[in-house]
């Protein structure tokens, strides 16, 4: 009897015991806090192309805008980041990069036989790095690799790099024997080459075909090439290469699986065709003519005109880094790309901003403002490209391209008034990506992902 009523005490004062004596399970313990930052913003331009804002605080809880205050306020706990003295911005976006590959293209030619997959990522992570450091939060990358840059895009939104946002096209949709298809090269290479080139179609059914393929392996928007290209090494001008069909099939492949378009194009004839194809977006639009301006206002297609590739294209050929025939189509687009723009301005087409960076130098992708101003477009609608008019083309006008309560807390600020020099912009002094700041004062700053 006294072993029985020892062992009821003992259990007893278990049951007693205090709560605290037990281990909290996982599933009980309470999130860690979203960590608080309120930016000073001397001017705010909250929507570009609207009047700016003076002695504003935005509020930032973990990686989205919490508030947008009138005064300069302080919260408990909060870091506060003193922007007094700049004008802040939401995040830049570039709609047009191509990651993976080389900046240096004469050292991309000979050093490509010695370059594997993994060497491509290494270099994209850094051209990654490079376009966050200069102001821009967001890009979409049309072309490269498909695994290459769909890895970097998912790693870059698992927190485990430093780098944009990226929706990525995988590689271009392209006829065989065109640009984007494999050429150029020897027997026996095109025959290791080919096979495995699952973008290129013939006739609308197989284009179908290889748009699934991108899907498949992950693109979230599809791009096609309607014409030949400066830097495909096939003789023939930059003319309509894809079939009225086969951009058709393209276009309602794609929508079918609610991905949008986007049309490489440079002759007047590859352009009108796929503007009546029903694309979402020109990419370059060299040339052009009346019929072009009247199926941009129809259709409400947006250009993306990468106005700094063809000096880029063609500093290069002059050091001896382009063929031949890549030179002869760079002769033949330079200049052309401005006049089309000035006109596209004058026209009040939808413009959304696009470098063709990896052509130019990843980094330098604000050095494109200066151009668009040089040719009939005022500072305030060029920031507007590349924030407003980029986020409404992606699909992502809820998200990204203004500083408003809700959205990512992507941000950047300079020192100087890019109202009213737009250069401002090739040097920012501070950099926000959901909610984590990048470069401050000029610095970078390193995080846990650097």
């Amino acid at each position: 009897m006294r072993v029985v009523a020892l062992l009821a005490a003992a259990a007893a004062a278990a049951v007693a015991a205090p709560a605290l004596a037990q281990p909290t399970p996982p599933s009980a313990q309470q999130p860690a806090a979203e960590p608080v930052t309120v930016i000073h913003a001397g001017t705010l331009l909250a929507v570009p192309g609207e009047a700016p804002r003076r002695q504003q605080s935005i509020v930032v809880r973990g990686r989205r805008i919490a508030e947008v205050r009138d005064a300069y306020v302080e919260l408990p706990g909060a870091r506060i980041v003193d922007l007094r003295d700049s004008v802040v911005m939401p995040g830049l976006i570039d709609m047009h990069v191509h990651f993976d590959g080389l900046d240096d293209r004469l050292q991309a030619r000979l050093q490509a036989p010695f370059r594997d997959y993994e060497d491509e990522a290494y270099t994209a992570l850094l051209n990654a790095r490079r376009t966050l450091l200069a102001g821009f939060t967001t890009v979409r990358d049309l072309g490269g690799e498909e695994r290459t840059v769909m890895s970097l895009r998912d790693a870059i939104e698992a927190g485990q790099f430093a780098g944009p946002s990226i929706v990525a096209a995988g590689s271009m949709v392209s006829v065989s024997g065109g640009h984007g298809d494999v050429n150029g090269l020897n027997r026996d290479l095109t025959g290791l080459y080919e096979p495995r080139a699952t973008n290129t179609c013939n006739g609308a059914d197989d284009c179908r075909r290889a748009v699934r393929e991108q899907i498949s392996l992950g693109a979230e928007v599809i791009k096609f090439a309607a014409t030949g290209g400066v830097l495909s090494n096939v003789p023939g001008g930059l003319n309509q290469q894809m079939m009225a069909d086969e951009m058709r099939a393209v276009v309602e492949t794609a929508r079918s699986f609610g991905r949008r378009v986007a049309a490489h194009a440079h002759g007047v004839d590859g352009i009108n065709a796929a503007l009546e194809a029903g694309v979402d977006s020109i990419e370059h639009g060299t040339f052009t003519n009346d019929r072009t301006f009247e199926l941009y206002r129809r259709t409400g297609a947006y250009y993306v005109p990468t106005l700094l590739a063809p000096a880029a294209a063609l500093a290069d050929g002059e050091r001896g880094a382009l063929t031949a025939a890549q030179m002869a189509k760079a002769r033949e687009a330079a200049g052309n790309a401005e006049r089309s723009f000035a006109r596209a301005v004058r026209e009040g087409v939808n413009i959304a901003f696009g470098t063709d960076s990896g052509v130019s130098r990843h980094g330098d992708n604000a050095q494109e403002f200066a151009l668009m101003v040089r040719n009939g477009m005022s500072p305030a609608a060029a920031i507007r490209s590349a924030t407003v008019g980029a986020a409404t083309l992606l699909g992502r006008a809820d998200r990204i391209g203004t500083i408003e309560p809700g959205k990512d807390a992507d941000i950047v600020a300079v020192d100087g008034d890019p109202l009213a020099d737009v250069r401002e912009l090739e040097d920012v002094d501070f950099v926000m990506r959901h909610g984590r700041v990048h470069l401050l004062g000029g610095e970078r700053q390193l995080t846990e992902v650097d």
